[in-house]
């Protein structure tokens, strides 16, 4: 959000929309008040303010799809600037004419004239921030319009109770208590317009010379031929409309619905709030929490989560649940609301994004009309009905609940729609990727590549005796007839000896921990790619002092650098590729280093506390996958360690014998090579062993 406004253009745009959104609102409890104030008895007095509320959804049925093509043919910002200063002066004339007739016809031309300034503004938004920086500036346009209802509705308590003391010196106030509201309110409108009109960075939108532009109506009709040509903006559009027609269907029965709950108005006022509250919470944080799942995926998921919400409210008939419920409705309606907006705005041509906002706008208008004016007629004609289960325990079934289930049918079905329409990762399955999500990892599938050679470690600290086991190993395996390749890291490629002298180095030494990561992966990468992987390939037992582990043992517990981090770097170097087998020769820290007369390199002159965090880090690893480690005491003689290392790794050896490299090929053990993000149920990822999330699986030999 923070990076969003420091775009200048978009925060002095922001700005003029939070005075617009602010007006908005403040101009919907002003007029209603105003209507029921001139009228007199209290059916005059109802059909005044319904009348209000009709008027405000009437002009979307009429003017939405033309705004939309204004939106694309002209000028955006002189667009916006216009209909400003034309609700400024229609605010100002309200209380000057102060006749319910005037009041009507104001209204009416106040909603035509927001519906030409909303699709400018959401068309004008994609071109003032950076692609990545979209959805903020969405969540952030969407909570301010929707955020700025409760503000207008404390700005208008306060202006009526200060109207009220200014009646005791001025009469006029005390016979116009609205007025002051209505002044206050046509100024948000004339800031907007001066803000916008000084915002010269909107691009000019001009017909193109020597070019006829296309009549208004065929501009319309070929939006929406776009849009029911493309199957994500036909997505987008069922799952916006029947999520607003649900909702609609909550407006109208929610207030009686409360009444059943043993509620009243302030009840009814909470529920209000409960719902704005979440909405708001949906907008601002839901996309935050699955910041690598797919956003086509979340949107149809969101809606099929709030129709659940919505069902489980008309079925569990308490007022707190009901509370916390609505709360969650909100806010699956948030997220859903605000990826609609960035996905049209990203996948939606500029010369498009006008129509495609205005037909929205359109049919959203239409769903929450009928679905207000048809849900309660459906659950006056339901009635309300007792079905008694057990001598204590009664369901009741009243018009509301079946309404509420109604509408929860029509969300999740919608949602399904709508994420079959719009799902970009098919064949992945959906729980797969919302865990991968979850861990903050992307769910990336990658065909595995069976390599027939097989792969093993020998990790350990500093004086342990690696290199001497590993090629003690290697004679074994040879004298047996086995294709054996010895390597080591680093520096067993022509870049890993450069990279080595770096990294071990002492004049080197006040290398940063997180380049030191870097380095080891990248000779990781070429000794995968130049020594490990061809050999793998042509079927050789690979034995190499030095792989993963010690990245995570070495930089992760020792650097104290986050395990994760090193985990997912590696993978991603390697291609995933872990070892059959990992020998961890383990010997206290002192008496390894006791073994050297002098420290040799950079890493084995670090303090012992070091070297002990690195013993801990190999044995979390040993202890978190139990099937792939075998750890030695290295304090044993070399030959008792040697033997103990031919009983381990004998069972994974091929038998019979191979007797050439073709045979090796068709007979040896196969060794999986997974990409990065990928998920090899043999082969655990590091970070997760070192966690200890998870025991793997593993094949049998």
């Amino acid at each position: 959000m923070r990076a969003v406004l420091r775009i200048a253009p978009f925060r002095r745009l922001w700005f003029a929309l939070s005075f617009s959104s602010l007006g908005d609102w403040l101009g919907f409890l002003a007029l209603t008040s105003l209507a029921a104030t001139i009228t007199e008895g209290y059916a005059a007095r109802a059909y005044a303010v319904g009348g209000v509320l009709i008027l405000r959804l009437l002009p979307a049925l009429f003017f939405g799809p033309i705004a939309g093509a204004v939106a694309d043919r002209f000028d955006r910002r002189m667009t916006m600037v216009i209909v400003d200063v034309a609700r400024f002066g229609l605010f100002v004339s309200i209380p000057l004419v102060r006749n319910l007739q005037w009041l009507l016809a104001a209204t009416f031309l106040i909603e035509c004239l927001t519906l030409f300034w909303q699709p400018a503004k959401d068309a004008t938004v994609p071109n003032l921030v950076p692609k990545e920086r979209l959805e903020a500036a969405n969540q952030l346009s969407l909570f301010t319009t929707y955020g700025s209802a409760p503000v207008a509705a404390l700005l208008f308590s306060l202006l009526t109770v200060v109207s009220r003391l200014l009646g005791i010196a001025f009469p006029f106030f005390r016979a116009n208590p609205i007025d002051l509201a209505l002044g206050i309110n046509a100024l948000t409108f004339l800031v907007s317009a001066i803000t916008i009109f000084a915002l010269r960075e909107i691009p000019r939108r001009e017909a193109t010379p020597h070019i006829s532009q296309p009549s208004v109506i065929k501009t319309i009709i070929e939006g929406w031929r776009f849009m029911g040509r493309t199957r994500l903006v036909r997505g987008l559009i069922i799952g916006i409309i029947g999520a607003f027609a649900a909702g609609g269907a909550v407006i109208g029965v929610g207030r009686v619905y409360v009444d059943t709950l043993g509620g009243g108005d302030a009840a009814w006022g909470l529920l209000f709030g409960a719902v704005f509250t979440g909405l708001a919470c949906g907008m601002l944080l839901g996309p935050r929490l699955l910041r690598d799942f797919s956003r086509s995926r979340l949107f149809g998921l969101a809606i099929v989560s709030a129709g659940i919400t919505l069902a489980l409210i008309g079925l569990l008939p308490n007022l707190e649940i009901t509370l916390f419920l609505s709360f969650c409705l909100g806010a699956f309606a948030g997220i859903a609301w605000v990826i609609g907006y960035t996905l049209i705005g990203l996948e939606v041509d500029d010369s498009l994004r006008g129509r495609t906002f205005g037909f929205i706008y359109v049919m959203v208008r239409i769903a929450l009309l009928g679905a207000t004016s048809v849900a309660p007629f459906l659950a006056g004609l339901m009635g309300a009905h007792r079905i008694q289960i057990t001598d204590q325990f009664a369901l009741r079934l009243d018009g509301t609940s079946f309404v509420l289930l109604l509408a929860a049918l029509l969300a999740a079905l919608v949602g399904l729609a709508a994420y079959h329409h719009m799902d970009d990762r098919r064949g992945i399955p959906l729980w797969r990727d919302l865990l991968a999500a979850a861990r903050g990892e992307p769910y990336v599938p990658v065909e595995e590549t069976i390599l027939p050679g097989v792969l093993i470690a020998v990790e350990g600290g500093e004086g342990a005796g690696k290199t001497t086991q590993a090629r003690a190993l290697a004679v074994w395996l040879r004298d047996q007839g086995y294709d054996v390749v010895t390597t080591q890291e680093p520096g067993a490629t022509r870049v890993g000896m450069r990279l080595r002298a770096i990294l071990l180095d002492m004049s080197h030494k006040g290398l940063s921990p997180r380049a030191e990561a870097l380095l080891y992966a990248a000779d990781r990468a070429e000794h995968v790619d130049s020594v490990i992987r061809p050999a793998l390939e042509r079927g050789a037992i690979v034995i190499t002092d030095r792989f993963v582990d010690s990245s995570l043992a070495y930089q992760g517990a020792g650097r104290v650098l986050p395990v994760e981090e090193v985990g997912r770097l590696n993978r991603w170097a390697t291609a995933g590729l872990l070892p059959d087998l990992t020998i961890l020769i383990d010997v206290p820290a002192n008496v390894g280093l006791s073994r050297f007369a002098s420290p040799a390199d950079r890493l084995e002159s670090e303090p012992p506390e070091f070297h002990e965090r690195v013993r801990r880090g190999f044995r979390m690893l040993a202890d978190a996958d139990p099937e792939r480690y075998v750890v030695i005491d290295g304090t044993l003689p070399t030959e008792e360690i040697a033997q103990r290392i031919q009983d381990r790794v004998r069972p994974i050896l091929p038998d019979p014998v191979p007797t050439g490299a073709e045979d090796t090929t068709s007979t040896m053990p196969a060794v999986r090579l997974d990409g990065p993000g990928g998920g090899n149920p043999r082969r655990t990822p590091p970070t997760q062993r070192m966690q200890a999330q998870r025991t793997p699986t593993r094949r049998t030999r």
